[in-house]
């Protein structure tokens, strides 16, 4: 997690969480788009980051296209971007910093989401509390962006729920989280 003192000095801390949907194979995208549309994963989504800061990679701002609502939305990118509704830093360190800071004067988030792509996930797993993990029952076929590896030695399953079908396109999924060992 990420500290920062405050002036009277306390400490505040972020903690800092990787949420994304993966395929079977760890794929997570394929020609800058998302492999499925899972309603439910969609709605866990948006409910889970609302009111918190979202950290992501350029690539993902482009597949997005529009900042999300409700949060403060963080593009890593050595890009000028020049859009309302995103602040745009150099580096996921810089990006981390930027996520301490309140939207409002009401207060500084306790928690910080990291939610793509594949070279921001990298960056940032090293670093990260908590991974929130929806696995997708399916296996896509020229998938090119990846998560990074599970490693059994760092992450533990903390909770897992029972499998769900999308109503629209049958695809199985559950929601996993892990906590660093």
């Amino acid at each position: 997690s990420l500290a920062r003192n405050q002036g009277s000095g306390s400490c505040l801390t972020m903690k800092i969480i990787l949420i994304a949907a993966l395929a079977e194979d760890g794929a997570i995208g394929k020609g800058n788009a998302l492999l499925w549309h899972i309603s439910g994963d969609m709605k866990f989504f948006r409910k889970t980051t609302l009111g918190f800061p979202v950290i992501m990679g350029y690539n993902t701002w482009l597949s997005l296209g529009r900042p999300l609502k409700g949060r403060k939305n963080i593009v890593v990118s050595k890009c000028p971007l020049h859009e309302e509704g995103i602040v745009v830093v150099p580096s996921l360190e810089e990006a981390l910093r930027e996520a301490l800071v309140p939207m409002s004067d009401e207060h500084a988030p306790d928690q910080v989401f990291v939610i793509g792509g594949a070279k921001t996930y990298d960056r940032a797993i090293g670093i990260a509390d908590e991974l929130l993990i929806t696995e997708v029952r399916a296996v896509v076929d020229g998938a090119d962006a990846y998560f990074p590896k599970i490693e059994p030695s760092i992450w533990q399953l903390a909770s897992a729920t029972e499998y769900s079908e999308d109503e629209e396109n049958g695809i199985r999924y559950r929601f996993v989280r892990y906590t660093r060992r």
